[in-house]
């Protein structure tokens, strides 16, 4: 069963989305990644979308840039949680697609994180604390994780703080 299911328009983004599978993977969270688009196969969406609802999907991951509809293509389709990652290209350097991605109709929302790589991050996560509400192991390792990034801040603040207090 794949918990979570990373969607994105366009092979050319996987470059962009992989640190989202990387976070998923080191949280032990099993998921599916692929390519659709919601104007060029919109029956494949549909397919993906309902197969992995029946094989126990809890969230959607939808990546996209420029007019960016997958994520509300897929918000149509269900009412399990979808993030969406807004993707730049094109000349509007991805505001597109965060505006497309941000703006739904009400009763189908669709959480925004940011552009590119950091909202991959951030969707990774996101999906893994909704994921946590109901799995106390998840959110153990999420806790540890928090932890660990805290002490790597408060180390290179002190190292930093060491270097310039020498000067």
């Amino acid at each position: 069963m794949n918990r979570v299911v990373i969607l994105m328009g366009s092979k050319s983004d996987e470059e962009k989305v992989s640190p989202c599978a990387e976070i998923l993977q080191k949280l032990g969270i099993p998921f599916v990644m692929t390519v659709s688009s919601a104007h060029r196969t919109p029956e494949r969406t549909r397919d993906i979308v309902n197969a992995q609802e029946k094989n126990g999907a809890q969230v959607f991951i939808c990546a996209a840039g420029m007019a960016a509809h997958l994520a509300g293509a897929v918000a149509a389709l269900t009412t399990k949680p979808v993030i969406g990652i807004p993707v730049s290209s094109g000349w509007l350097a991805g505001m597109d697609a965060l505006f497309s991605t941000v703006q739904m109709p009400p009763g189908f929302p669709v959480a925004t994180v940011a552009l590119d790589k950091a909202g991959a991050r951030n969707a990774a996560w996101l999906a893994a604390q909704i994921l946590a509400l109901s799995d106390p192991a998840l959110r153990d390792k999420i806790e540890a994780a928090r932890t660990t990034m805290r002490e790597e801040v408060d180390s290179a603040g002190e190292e930093i703080q060491k270097k310039y207090a020498e000067i």
